[in-house]
């Protein structure tokens, strides 16, 4: 969480690979999302943007708020709205809003995301 001095140490929420990785899966479920039917913009396109934007958005909130209490409970909200994400994916595959094919990459960084946050959250526990 701090600011050490040389030059591989994390200075910012932004060198989080986790935090990457999570801006990652936005930028794919974004992409993914615009593939769903026009009638689903207002109900699951709406929930999985706000859900996934909710995951890099709660590592950074826990980063800056300088508490470990603090920055474990935002960790703990960012790896359930990553939950929220896996199940909307599921819910447009199952809709056929997309394919097994069309979720992969999502998916992927869902569970690279997932595996992530779990080791950050064991190294601060």
């Amino acid at each position: 969480m701090g600011d050490e001095g040389d030059s591989g140490a994390i200075r910012s929420y932004r060198d989080l690979v986790v935090w990457q990785k999570a801006m990652d899966l936005v930028d794919a479920v974004y992409e993914l999302s615009s593939r769903f039917s026009a009638e689903e913009k207002y109900a699951l396109t709406s929930q999985l943007r706000r859900a996934v934007v909710s995951v890099p958005s709660n590592i950074a909130e826990g980063y800056g708020r300088q508490n470990l209490c603090d920055y474990m409970h935002h960790l703990a909200i960012a790896n359930g709205s990553l939950k929220e994400v896996e199940t909307q994916i599921i819910v447009a595959g199952r809709q056929n809003y997309i394919t097994r094919e069309d979720s992969r990459v999502a998916w992927g960084l869902c569970q690279e995301v997932g595996k992530l946050l779990n080791a950050l959250r064991k190294s601060l526990s």
